[in-house]
């Protein structure tokens, strides 16, 4: 299999020790069954509740010789969420598969890719058709919508986006779908192209009750764990039961 990169992948047996230096695909393995395995996460690794491991350092500024010291078979990074130069040196001592889904379809193409990888594949195959489930379930439903995910300055969901393409799979048309990756636009440029809905989600700007008063003339949902948003994998489940559950 190939990853992100298009790096070509064999896993003949299991890989017995991993690190993942990416909280959704922590919690991932775990609810694959492969939690076993894991032997570092990161800081901001919170699934499972209570998840006895060692940390090394945050998405962004990983301890690399603490991961070394862990002769891990395999480290699991995201394209986004971590820096190719750790990637780079990581991949002196291990393999490094690199993922980056960008809508639902990719999330099913990861989790399997991963049941591959750590012969997990019947609890992999169970997980994606609790995704088409949970997406199916979702009733037919047109509106448009904004997801800024920092302020001061503002910084918003373009149509690119994982968190965008969540949203879209819900019936939601992103007032900022022309726009790439994250770009900085006033708070009143985009309340003026009328959004039907403001998500606030509280990851990775901790927005407050306080923020969503201060967004009028149209509905607002939030503030809310983000990582509903955030997070695929396993946890695109709950992102999608999420809307289903708030937009009625």
């Amino acid at each position: 299999m190939q990853d992100t990169l298009g790096r070509t992948f064999d896993f003949p047996t299991a890989p017995q020790r991993v690190v993942s230096l990416v909280p959704s695909i922590t919690e991932t393995l775990f609810d694959l069954g492969a939690g076993d395995s894991v032997v570092g996460v990161t800081d901001f690794c919170i699934f499972p509740p209570d998840l006895a491991l060692p940390r090394v350092g945050g998405t962004k500024n990983p301890r690399v010789e603490e991961i070394h010291a862990l002769a891990p078979a395999l480290v699991h990074m995201n394209l986004e969420e971590n820096l190719r130069r750790h990637g780079d040196a990581i991949e002196a001592f291990a393999p490094v598969f690199v993922s980056e889904p960008k809508s639902v379809d990719d999330v099913a193409t990861l989790i399997l890719q991963l049941g591959e990888i750590h012969h997990r594949r019947e609890r992999a195959a169970e997980l994606v058709a609790l995704l088409n489930a949970e997406r199916a379930s979702l009733p037919p439903r047109s509106f448009t919508f904004a997801c800024p995910i920092w302020k001061n300055p503002w910084m918003w969901c373009g149509g690119d986006t994982y968190v965008s393409r969540l949203v879209e799979s819900a019936g939601g048309t992103n007032v900022l779908r022309d726009r790439l990756r994250y770009p900085q636009i006033p708070l009143d440029d985009v309340l003026a192209l009328r959004p039907d809905i403001v998500f606030l989600p509280d990851e990775p700007y901790l927005f407050t009750r306080e923020d969503a008063e201060a967004i009028t003339g149209t509905r607002v949902i939030g503030p809310f764990p983000g990582h509903l948003f955030t997070w695929h994998g396993s946890r695109t489940i709950e992102g999608l039961r999420f809307l289903r559950e708030v937009l009625g």
